[in-house]
């Protein structure tokens, strides 16, 4: 039998790996930390992305929402320009090996690392029912980016913790059994690492302040039209603009000198906050004018839909039964 610690282990020059929930309607939060910079690197190496139904698990007890909101993210992630020539795109739950990669790496995971993620201490702190699932959250991640060898995981700037935790995990798994994981890098665009929500806080489905990509068109007017501002008058000059949230979200759907010029009069004063309220929401409506459009051919032609994600879970489990393969060699389960 093959001996894994004198075997020649092959790992790919450069694979990207990247999930999400489908666990309520994406926002502008989830395209511009996640999405965007997923299509960008699917044109620089091997891309691998995932919608992420089983975490999904953790939050939503819904199966007939969960199967929407899966096909959803299928359609909008379609829509924003990922391509299935150039990305390996699949539902999480088509490829079985990494809920079993997921326990074996549970049996190496200190308590302490899982005690010390402060995603799980926020979501309860907002309310989210607590379960296992949710605190064994970075586990079940961990296996999604090692079983296929993934070099880069673009994340956002709160789940650098749980890219750690992995590294950890794999770092452990290796020092115990031998060299059997690649260990993951992530990629932060610190630009919009952290996209805010409605209330200012982090854009977040749990917290129930996003502004959808795919919105209707009144019910985001309303939105937008109702964040709330200060009390200081349009005359009065405000020195402090660059924290108005607006102006923040402004910042990432309009033309840069569009936002410069509103930054301007915003500091000088003069500018009215439903003015300025108003062209975010034009800035936000044009800019997702041509993936509506996709979307609602995509919308029309599910088997297409369901044809690409099924692929794509072919071409994951090419990968994943080898890793996983090459995991069970050397702990002796095989």
């Amino acid at each position: 039998m093959l001996n894994l610690k004198e075997a020649s282990v092959t790992f790919p020059q450069m694979r990207i790996l990247s999930g999400i929930q489908p666990s309520g309607a994406l926002h502008l939060g989830n395209y511009f930390g996640m999405m965007r910079p997923s299509i960008e690197l699917q044109e620089k190496g091997e891309a691998f992305y995932f919608i992420a139904n089983y975490h999904s698990m953790t939050s939503l007890s819904n199966a007939e929402e969960r199967r929407k909101n899966t096909i959803d993210v299928a359609l909008d992630f379609l829509a924003c320009g990922l391509d299935p020539k150039k990305s390996v795109f699949f539902r999480q739950s088509d490829v079985p090996e990494v809920t079993e990669l997921a326990w074996m790496l549970t049996t190496i995971t200190p308590m302490g690392l899982l005690e010390r993620c402060t995603s799980y201490k926020d979501k309860i702190a907002k309310g989210i029912s607590s379960n296992h699932g949710l605190f064994a959250y970075p586990v079940l991640m961990a296996a999604d980016i090692l079983i296929y060898d993934s070099n880069i995981v673009p994340v956002g700037r709160d789940q650098k913790q749980h890219l750690e935790v992995a590294r950890d995990i794999a770092n452990k798994w290796n020092n115990e059994y031998g060299q059997t994981f690649v260990i993951p890098e992530p990629q932060i665009r610190d630009d919009v690492a952290e996209v805010p929500g409605m209330d200012g806080q982090k854009m977040s489905k749990s917290y129930g302040n996003t502004i959808e990509i795919f919105g209707d068109e009144k019910v985001i007017r309303k939105k937008i039209m109702s964040i709330v501002m200060d009390s200081r008058t349009p005359q009065e000059p405000k020195p402090d603009a660059e924290k108005n949230l607006a102006l923040q979200l402004l910042k990432l759907v309009a033309p840069q000198d569009v936002a410069k010029n509103l930054e301007e009069r915003l500091r000088a004063g003069g500018l009215g906050y439903g003015d300025l309220k108003k062209t975010l929401f034009e800035q936000y409506w044009t800019y997702f004018t041509a993936a509506r459009e996709k979307r609602k051919e995509l919308a029309a032609n599910l088997n297409y839909v369901n044809r690409v994600l099924e692929d794509g879970a072919g071409r994951a489990r090419a990968v994943a039964v080898p890793v996983l393969k090459r995991a069970k060699l050397a702990c002796g389960l095989d």
